[in-house]
């Protein structure tokens, strides 16, 4: 077989602010690959089907230099996130062609994947689109669900509130809330948002940028859990309305993430009045082969089943990426954001 094109979409620039498409990443298509003839090395090929594009990326477009709990991504490289691709050739007996797989690859339609150590076969005995398992039933499903399961200590009766509960993590976070048996309150950035939180069952869903989120707390609260996705002055308000013993779960802060100068908490002595737990969270810490078992073994499930509702936002093409970046990032997106590569 010819060559064929491998088109890859790269980071070009470090932003300052909100990433501009097309200046702070681009898509490129100047790669071939011979699907055929590539080297391999032990490792297997594969053809990536979707992508997830998540707040946290925003946090690797950053200097080498400025140190954080993940390598920045390289300038002039294609950016990685999490995936589902299909083997199309193996020379590790762990896969075979056919085989549908999801790992952390870089943003290009093939990939030669020669260290397989966290690349997972994907039973997919519910039949789901696979897309779904860079959502829901991926990385941000894991975070909820592992999240909620590791931290809130939750008991029938307490209140939560979610931020960004319209979104992949706060909505499925919202979902198991309810399952519990808590009152939730939820947060997102538009009408139609609120409409969606309704329906997956918030008890008290509002428009944080038409309604105060001090006031619905006073009215609503006091909280026992929160489940931060925004920071700032969310966080702030949290804190003030507060349980005694309240458990605040830190998974994002998206609020702070395009700002030069960061918002200043004021009231942190909250956490020691009201001795407040607080529980910074990232997925990886908690995905033992046990969790991912359990993970696996239940949530799907409890997606075909219907038990958890999503949204997704699909844009087809890696060429797409940089606007579904910047559409994550101003909260433009309804839904999980996903890049479809190919359908199969």
């Amino acid at each position: 077989m010819a060559p064929v094109k491998n088109g890859r979409h790269l980071f070009n620039e470090i932003p300052v602010g909100y990433p501009v498409p097309g200046k702070t990443t681009v898509y490129d298509d100047s790669q071939t690959i011979d699907l055929d003839t590539v080297q391999l090395n032990g490792g297997i090929l594969v053809k990536a089907l979707s992508f997830s594009i998540d707040p946290y990326m925003r946090g690797l477009m950053r200097p080498a230099s400025a140190k954080s709990y993940s390598p920045p991504y390289t300038i002039g490289e294609p950016l990685g996130n999490h995936g589902v691709g299909v083997v199309l050739r193996s020379e590790n007996s762990s896969f075979k062609p056919g085989d549908h797989v999801w790992a952390y690859f870089p943003f290009q339609e093939y990939i030669v994947q020669t260290d397989v150590t966290n690349v997972r076969v994907l039973e997919n005995k519910e039949n789901l689109p696979w897309s779904t398992y860079v959502g829901a039933a991926g990385m941000p499903g894991q975070t909820s669900y592992l999240g909620w399961k590791v931290c809130s200590k939750a008991k029938k009766g307490e209140t939560v509130f979610v931020t960004t509960g319209a979104g992949p993590v706060g909505s499925i976070v919202a979902q198991l809330a309810k399952l519990d048996g808590l009152k939730v309150i939820a947060s997102a950035g538009s009408d139609e948002k609120v409409e969606f939180m309704k329906k997956i069952g918030v008890d008290v869903a509002f428009n944080y940028k038409t309604t105060d989120t001090v006031k619905v707390l006073e009215e609503h609260g006091p909280i026992d859990i929160y489940w931060d996705n925004v920071g700032g002055t969310t966080l702030e308000a949290a804190l003030d309305a507060a349980n005694t013993f309240a458990r605040f779960i830190e998974c994002g802060m998206i609020s702070q993430y395009n700002q030069a100068s960061p918002y200043g908490v004021k009231n942190l002595m909250n956490i020691i009045a009201k001795r407040l737990s607080i529980h910074g969270f990232l997925i990886f810490d908690h995905m033992t082969p046990e969790n991912a078992k359990e993970f696996y073994d239940t949530v799907p499930a409890m997606i075909a089943k219907g038990d958890i509702v999503f949204l997704e936002d699909k844009k087809y093409g890696l060429e797409k990426v940089g606007e579904a970046i910047l559409d994550v990032q101003s909260g433009k997106n309804h839904g999980k954001s996903v890049i479809v590569v190919a359908e199969e």
